[in-house]
């Protein structure tokens, strides 16, 4: 006489294989493969094509953050109230390899390297005149609509007409003095890329 097992028994036998021993793999041939819960999840069945993965992904991390994403640290308080002292923020390179930068747009400029990195806005763009009086940046002797700047120190800067390369950057806290702030004129090479996160000012 043939013996059967009731299914609920098969079921619960398998349950307990599986608690015990980890994931159960069944292949086309009916064979039974068992292969421990922890090793499937960190190497998998093949190590070789979880090594290639591996050793892929961090190909394109690195690609990634060295080459395309700079992450960056903001120190000090010129860019205030859009970007605040010690937020984070990325820098994507991949806008500038097919267009120039635009008027408005922050943008990190380097010193001798990309490790430290000024955070800018473009205000006036090459071959424009541009001008500052009692705090108000004229360009081509029309005033420039400037909403993300709160109460402007009285900064002067008289007419000055930039070159083909060259943009005029400020930071958008301009509530200090003229002399204290890091900007001015700067060659389209020294622009490493834009900030990802442009922020948006208090109201």
């Amino acid at each position: 006489m043939k013996q059967f097992v009731a299914p609920a028994k098969i079921f619960q036998d398998r349950i307990t294989e599986l608690c015990y021993l980890g994931a159960v793999s069944v292949f086309e041939s009916g064979h039974v493969d068992l292969v421990p819960l922890w090793r499937r999840v960190l190497i998998g069945r093949n190590p070789r094509i979880t090594l290639l993965r591996a050793a892929l992904i961090g190909l394109v991390c690195w690609v990634t953050f060295r080459h395309v994403l700079l992450p960056v640290r903001i120190s000090g308080i010129s860019m205030e109230p859009t970007l605040r002292n010690g937020s984070v923020n990325l820098i994507n390179r991949l806008p500038y390899w097919w267009r120039e930068p635009r008027r408005g747009e922050i943008v990190a400029i380097r010193t001798t390297g990309t490790s430290v990195m000024y955070l800018k806005r473009i205000v006036a763009m090459p071959n424009e005149t541009v001008e500052i009086r009692a705090g108000r940046v004229f360009i081509n002797g029309e005033p420039l609509a400037e909403s993300y700047v709160k109460n402007p120190d009285p900064w002067e800067m008289p007419p000055r007409r930039l070159g083909r390369k060259e943009y005029l950057v400020f930071g958008d806290n301009r509530s200090m003095p003229m002399e204290l702030h890091v900007a001015g004129v700067v060659r389209r090479d020294r622009i490493v890329g834009k900030a990802i996160w442009q922020g948006r000012p208090d109201p």
